[in-house]
């Protein structure tokens, strides 16, 4: 499965194939007449099904529907299909990353946080048997401002105008988590994931 975040629908052509995809997803609260579904099952190599949502956040970026007015709706919809549910929550703040996966504490396997680019120091799991982190990390060149070549980054920050960014190069590493879970969907563990190209 792919999730996608804020930048989903930047360059055009996507809605197309979004619409068509059904491992390919876009967040479910991108807004009713977008392209895609934020809400996809796959299955696992053991034969245990998995649902994979998609959510941005509502704090600090320009999202068409709060998350909170549709989570416990989709998150109701994914476990009729799946016992074990991750979410990606694509957002900005922290609190609200912080505040979702205790809201679905017990209720999905893991909540996993996306968007700030910077793997953090917080996985756990939580009381009610869900894993989460505020953000999983980035892909890409970490010698660079979360991915961008850091000069042109850093003309844009001060001097406030216009810059077309650039992708930097090298230093490239994948990073993520790895969730262990029962096939009931309740997680016992959340590793850090880093690995240099």
């Amino acid at each position: 499965m792919i999730t996608l975040g804020n930048h989903t629908y930047r360059r055009e052509g996507i809605g197309d194939y979004l619409a068509r995809s059904e491992t390919v997803i876009r967040p479910a609260n991108a807004g009713a007449w977008t392209p895609g579904h934020g809400l996809a099952v796959v299955e696992a190599r053991n034969g245990v099904n998995v649902a994979v949502l998609n959510l941005l956040g509502s704090l600090y970026l320009d999202t068409p529907q709060s998350p909170w007015e549709v989570v416990d709706v989709l998150v109701d919809e994914a476990r009729e299909h799946a016992p074990v549910v991750v979410l990606d929550f694509h957002a900005e703040a922290t609190s609200e990353k912080v505040a979702m996966a205790r809201w679905l504490d017990g209720r999905v396997t893991a909540v996993i946080g996306t968007h700030t680019h910077v793997q953090t120091n917080d996985a756990r799991v939580l009381p009610g048997g869900t894993a989460a982190i505020t953000d999983a990390g980035m892909t890409g060149p970490h010698d660079s401002v979360i991915g961008v070549k850091a000069e042109l980054a850093i003309r844009r920050m001060r001097t406030r105008l216009p810059v077309r960014f650039e992708p930097a190069e090298g230093g490239v590493r994948i990073e993520g988590v790895v969730v262990d879970c029962s096939d009931d969907g309740r997680a016992s563990g959340i590793e850090l994931l880093r690995l240099e190209l």
